[in-house]
């Protein structure tokens, strides 16, 4: 179990004062009173399941990385520093004092967030003393958040993850660029929101007798007949009552007109900060490009080199098969197929849930979509009895996170 030391002073706005003995932040409140310091020949304690999960593309917002450099200079500047070496271009910058046009390109959001998220997974293991391998069971992630959460779970290298990344989003961007060129008007993501989980079983039912992909009796797969930038396909499950479509902004509209008319839906719709139709068949060149990436020896000398480590420290759940991978070929398979297949995110939180009976989920990472999606279906929102949904997006609720895990831990012990 973990050991700790008492430590009470804070620092202006509310920020921890370093403990002398361990030099990690003192928690804020007199009534914790404590750091994260730990004792090595102290015995495992007994605890509730525990899962990490990483945002997706759309929470990204100037200045997210500006509290964490301000509160935890010494180990935030480092990792700045090697994500603009890594990437060779100076993402940070757009990040603290970019436009949020420049930030929203999906060649800019997609690796600004995924680094934001290792950056603030990294601070919780250097100044708060957190042993992820230790008190992590299962990472996931949604959509782009996978890559954070191989990183977590062990399989992926930081800044292998960033390159590739990084890589991805310029093909995907590419790819949306030649469906405007050949195509015309807009493309992009549009959330529905149904009032039950019975209503969006029916609405995805006739999304699918609409679009023609999956109609019955039918000879051959529409979807393979109609061009891909045509095409409008659901490309995330996210709850029992939200789906996301992704395609032509203009085909999606028209889509939604015929379930009002003809199908009698009328979900709630909501466009999202994407520029691009992500999980969709417009995405096959970023598809083959992961293939291609993830296939490639990483030293040109040795051809048994892998960008994979396998096994992992953790399992980590596949977005595609919503259950956790099984071998490096199969994740390398099921990460390349997520460019164009669904984000079966329900099912995943569904399978933790149930199955793994995971007590504790903890989102890391900026925005609050992660953690409001996994709390409405888990059907916690915070800390209770031996459990809880948290998220971690400033340093304030990173303190508050720490102490909660600590507190169900001693609750857990003593039932």
């Amino acid at each position: 179990m973990s050991i700790t030391f008492n430590c009470s002073r804070t620092l202006g706005r509310g920020l921890p004062r370093p403990c002398s003995r361990c030099r990690k932040p003192r928690a804020p409140d007199r009534a914790s009173r404590r750091c994260m310091a730990t004792t090595q020949d102290a015995p495992a304690r007994k605890r509730p399941k525990t899962a990490l999960f990483f945002p997706g593309q759309g929470v990204q917002r100037i200045g997210m990385l500006d509290p964490w450099l301000s509160a935890f200079p010494r180990t935030c500047t480092p990792i700045v520093e090697e994500i603009d070496s890594v990437l060779n271009f100076p993402l940070t910058r757009i990040i603290s004092s970019g436009t949020n046009a420049e930030l929203t390109q999906t060649g800019n959001a997609q690796p600004a967030i995924m680094a934001t998220s290792i950056l603030i997974l990294r601070v919780l293991e250097e100044e708060f003393g957190f042993k992820t391998n230790e008190r992590v069971d299962i990472t996931l992630g949604h959509s782009l958040g996978e890559f954070a959460a191989l990183v977590a779970g062990g399989y992926l290298k930081f800044p292998d993850a960033l390159k590739m990344v990084r890589k991805r989003a310029d093909v995907m961007a590419e790819c949306s660029r030649r469906a405007v060129e050949e195509e015309g008007g807009e493309f992009g993501m549009v959330a529905l929101v149904c009032e039950s989980s019975a209503h969006l079983t029916s609405l995805i039912k006739d999304i699918h007798s609409f679009t023609e992909l999956n109609s019955e009796g039918s000879k051959t797969n529409a979807g393979e007949d109609i061009p891909a930038v045509q095409q409008v396909l659901i490309a995330n499950v996210n709850s029992k009552n939200q789906i996301v479509l992704s395609g032509s902004i203009e085909r999606i509209h028209t889509l939604l007109t015929n379930l009002r008319q003809f199908g009698g839906h009328d979900p709630r719709h909501v466009r999202l900060k994407s520029d691009s139709p992500f999980h969709s068949p417009l995405m096959v060149p970023a598809q083959q490009m992961m293939k291609d990436y993830l296939y490639t020896p990483t030293d040109p000398s040795d051809p048994s080199s892998d960008i994979i480590t396998w096994p992992g420290t953790m399992p980590c759940i596949s977005n595609v098969s919503g259950r956790p991978f099984e071998s490096s070929d199969k994740l390398k398979d099921l990460l390349a197929r997520a460019c164009v297949e669904t984000v079966q995110w329900w099912k995943s939180v569904k399978y933790l849930h149930e199955e793994e009976k995971v007590k504790r989920y903890v989102g890391i990472g900026p925005g609050k979509v992660g953690r409001n999606l996994v709390g409405k279906e888990v059907g916690m929102k915070g800390s209770v009895k031996g459990g809880g949904v948290w998220g971690i997006t400033s340093p304030r609720e990173m303190e508050e996170v720490v102490r909660a895990l600590e507190e169900t831990e001693r609750g857990d012990e003593e039932d």
